[in-house]
C-alpha cells in the first residue's frame, strides 16, 4: 500500500518560526482594531516581533516570520492581493531590506531603537514608494511625508524602547518555578 500523503519533517525551528509568526499575526489583527486618526498611521506593534526575531534568531528567521504576517494577515483581514496588502508587504520588504544593510553597522552605536527607527523609516519608504508609482499622485505624497515620518519616528523609538526592554529582561529560571500541586 502506498501512501498518498508527502511527510515533511518539522524542526525546532519550525515551530519557533511559527509561534512567532502567529504573535506577530496576532498584533497585526489586533492593531487593525485599533482606529486611526490619520489612514495608514499605525504603531507597529508587529514590527516588534520581527526585530526581536532578528536580534534573537538571524535575518532569516526575521524575513520568513514578517513573510508569514504579511500573508495571513492579509489572508485573515480580507485583504489578500488588495492595495493594502500590497503596501504591508511593499514596507516589510523595504524595511527587512534596511534591516539586512543595519546589520553591517557597528553594533555599539546601532541597538534596538535605532534599528526599529530605521525599520520604521524603511517601512514607511516603501509603501509610499509604491503608493507613488501606483496610486497617489507624487504631490499628494510629498504633503503626507511629514505626517508619516513623524509617526515613524515616534512610532520606531516606542517599538524600539519595547524591544530594548524584552531584551534587557532576566530570562525565566524554570529550576526555579514553584510545583502545582493538585487537590
Amino acid at each position: 500500500m502506498t501512501r498518498s500523503a508527502i511527510e515533511l519533517p518539522v524542526t525546532a525551528d519550525d515551530r519557533r518560526i511559527a509561534w512567532l509568526a502567529a504573535l506577530a499575526i496576532g498584533l497585526t489583527l489586533a492593531e487593525a482594531a485599533i482606529p486611526s486618526p490619520v489612514p495608514g498611521v499605525k504603531p507597529g506593534l508587529a514590527n516588534i516581533v520581527i526585530l526581536l526575531v532578528l536580534l534573537q534568531y538571524g535575518w532569516r528567521a526575521a524575513a520568513w516570520v514578517s513573510a508569514l504576517r504579511v500573508l495571513a494577515g492579509g489572508l485573515l483581514l480580507g485583504s489578500l492581493f488588495a492595495p493594502g496588502f500590497w503596501l504591508s508587504a511593499a514596507g516589510a520588504l523595504v524595511s527587512l531590506s534596511v534591516l539586512a544593510l543595519a546589520r553591517h553597522l557597528p553594533g555599539r552605536y546601532f541597538g534596538p531603537v535605532s534599528l526599529s527607527v530605521l525599520a520604521a523609516f524603511g517601512h514607511i519608504g516603501g509603501q509610499l514608494a509604491l503608493a507613488g508609482w501606483w496610486l497617489l499622485p507624487s504631490a499628494a505624497l510629498i504633503k503626507l511625508l511629514p505626517v508619516f515620518a513623524a509617526a515613524a519616528l515616534i512610532f520606531g523609538a516606542v517599538n524600539g524602547v519595547i524591544v530594548a526592554r524584552l531584551l534587557a529582561a532576566p530570562a525565566p529560571d524554570k529550576r526555579q518555578s514553584t510545583p502545582c500541586i493538585l487537590p
